[in-house]
């Protein structure tokens, strides 16, 4: 399964690790992560993916592949800017929110306007059908195994 993972990309320590956590769940369960390929929540979850080989696709807001971090197996150069925000939640089967900003909260309403379902960890406080809030990387790990697979 393809799970896209959304966050901010300037984040603290600990919310570094708990975005690496989910990496490394989603690799270790053999998924494929999608983000937006910079740092942040995005080279975390990244580098805790590679930690288990898992595949990496990362769908940069510019023109250029090498703007990729260095965990990004799959580089995708769209020239986008920020509109580039509609296709990493398009190219998921599900969505885990870490944390994040404006930009991951136009990603929310994407991942939602797809029906694509939604595990928030740390993130915007949402109330729409289709999004859960999660205390800890296993159980948005697992909510959206279940949405997807169940």
């Amino acid at each position: 399964m393809r799970v896209s993972v959304i966050g901010g990309s300037r984040i603290d320590d600990e919310t570094y690790e708990t975005a690496r956590e989910v990496g490394r769940l989603l690799g270790e369960r053999g998924h494929t992560v999608v983000c937006g390929g910079r740092g942040g929540t995005m080279e975390a979850v990244c580098r805790g993916a590679r930690e288990h080989d898992a595949e990496t696709i990362g769908i940069l807001p510019g023109e250029r592949r090498t703007q990729a971090n260095e965990y990004v197996t799959t580089p995708v150069a769209t020239g986008m800017g920020n509109a580039r925000n509609v296709l990493v939640p398009m190219n998921g089967d599900a969505v885990i929110a870490v944390d994040g900003a404006a930009g991951t909260l136009s990603e929310l309403g994407h991942a939602l306007d797809f029906h694509r379902p939604v595990a928030g960890l740390d993130t915007h406080p949402i109330e729409l059908e289709g999004f859960e809030a999660v205390e800890t990387p296993e159980a948005a790990v697992a909510f959206v195994e279940d949405a997807v697979e169940g």
